[in-house]
Formats: structure tokens, C-alpha cells, sequence
């Protein structure tokens, strides 16, 4: 048994408010590994934008906050001021109820 590689597969969207909790996760696993040295910052601000772009192409104007703050986590994070991109993706956890 291989991998089917003949066409694209469709993309997990997580529909309706799996999308919450699934942002709830992801945000909490960058949160949580921001700082760790061998790619936790690589893969945290992935995560981030991963994010970040999901609430946009959902509903830009519900989540214009939400995305702002993301963008300012993860550029935070960047610059090495994890104490900010942490006390960011906290308020953004709790948007997102």
C-alpha cells in the first residue's frame, strides 16, 4: 500500500467551529514551544501564519483583531521578545473562546 500521488486531495478546512479548536491547539503547541531551540521558533511562527491565514480566508472582518495580534506575535517572536508573543497569543487564544 503506497501513497496516491496521481491528484490533489482536498484540503482540510476543519468546517464550522472545528476550526476554533483547532486554532485553540495549534496556537497553544507554538505557545508552548516558542523559545525551544532545533526549530520550536521555525515551527511556532509557521503555526502563526498558518493560522492567522485560516481566521482571514474565513471571516476577515470577524477576525481582523485576531489576525492583527497574530501578526504582532509572530513578528514579536522573530525578534526574540517571547514574553510579548507569548502574552499576544494568550489574548488570542482567549478571541477565540
Amino acid at each position: 500500500m503506497g501513497v496516491d500521488v496521481r491528484s490533489p486531495k482536498p484540503l482540510d478546512t476543519h468546517p464550522g467551529d472545528e476550526l476554533l479548536a483547532w486554532a485553540r491547539g495549534q496556537l497553544a503547541i507554538a505557545r508552548s514551544i516558542l523559545d525551544n531551540p532545533g526549530g520550536g521558533l521555525l515551527f511556532a511562527t509557521q503555526t502563526m501564519g498558518q493560522v492567522r491565514s485560516a481566521l482571514h480566508e474565513r471571516n476577515a472582518e470577524r477576525w481582523k483583531d485576531a489576525v492583527a495580534m497574530l501578526e504582532r506575535a509572530e513578528d514579536q517572536a522573530v525578534h526574540r521578545a517571547f514574553a510579548t508573543s507569548r502574552k499576544l497569543l494568550d489574548e488570542v487564544i482567549a478571541s477565540l473562546g
